[in-house]
């Protein structure tokens, strides 16, 4: 999808509908990609917390914020990436580097979404509450993180993986030892799926400054993913064996250790299509792991 350049000087404003098509490419709900990698830790810590019957009103509350917080985070990560965006051909005809959308527009959003989703925490209790304010920090400041370090996908796990803890607060009121291993594995989980996304565009950040861990693992980018796959992988493992999961448990870590196989074939030679295709992949990554989790609950006792 895309939108036509509204070019200064030009004497008709755009219509409403072009104006809202325009915020909603601004928070990519086309590409729900993001939602998704968002919202696997959260559903797979209500789970758990909830041993496999989370409250219907707390999962509610947790998709509808983590929608509302993935589009605050794309609207404000363009507005940090507004003067590199035209010159990098996957992100060139977003509506901040094309023009269809202001600077203070795309705050304006990041500050509205992020409102509406405090607003609906605020329906949990005040621990969930409290901790609602560090994810909304998170996600203000991981787009600007780029420019000062090679690492930034460090602070993107922490704002997605946020909503372990927050998820465990609402349904149980506290935060066990394992929830901090499964905050850690979500950490790691986006270093691998932001690499292979960052090794898409990493030649044209390469000529703008703009800092990644693909830029950083360099030649290494394969060895690193894969052992960080291993460690997540391994994480998971010892999370399922400390909440006492199963059979479908442990089944779904093997779908997704095919998986992770897979995406090492996808990056093979780190061609930019199939990169995308790897991180993309992460989407059934994640989905596996849910899937075993809530079998595991369903049939306990019968296999």
């Amino acid at each position: 999808m895309s939108f036509p350049e509204v070019k200064t000087g030009s004497r008709r404003s755009p219509s409403w509908r072009e104006r809202l098509h325009a915020y909603l490419l601004l928070v990519r709900l086309h590409r729900p990609i993001g939602i998704f990698l968002l919202m696997w830790p959260a559903l797979w810590a209500l789970w758990l917390a909830g041993d496999g019957q989370p409250p219907w009103q707390v999962v509610t509350v947790f998709v509808l914020g983590v929608v509302l917080m993935r589009s605050a985070g794309c609207a404000i990560n363009d507005f940090a990436d507004r003067d590199f965006d035209g010159h990098v051909a996957r992100t060139r005809e977003r509506p901040l580097a094309t023009g269809a959308v202001s600077p203070h527009e795309a705050v304006a959003i990041f500050v509205i979404l992020s409102l509406v989703a405090f607003g609906l925490v605020l329906f949990m209790n005040w621990q969930t509450v409290a901790l609602s304010v560090v994810a909304a920090l998170l996600t203000l400041i991981y787009p600007f993180m780029k420019r000062f370090t090679h690492v930034p996908q460090l602070f993107l796990g922490a704002a997605f993986g946020w909503a372990i803890p927050m998820a465990f607060t609402a349904v149980t009121g506290g935060i066990p030892g394992y929830a901090w291993m499964l905050f850690v594995a979500t950490l790691i989980w986006a270093l691998i799926y932001d690499t292979q996304y960052a090794m898409v565009d990493r030649d044209d950040d390469l000529k703008i400054g703009i800092k990644s861990t693909a830029i950083l693992f360099g030649e290494r980018d394969r060895l690193v993913i894969g052992l960080l796959q291993v460690l997540m992988l391994g994480l998971l493992a010892w999370i399922g064996l400390i909440a006492e999961r199963g059979l479908f448990f442990f089944g779904a870590l093997a779908v997704a250790s095919g998986l992770a196989l897979y995406q090492q074939v996808l990056i093979r030679e780190r061609a930019p299509a199939p990169c995308f295709k790897a991180f993309l992949n992460n989407n059934y990554f994640g989905m596996a792991i849910f899937v075993g989790i809530v079998l595991d609950y369903a049939f306990a006792g019968v296999v």
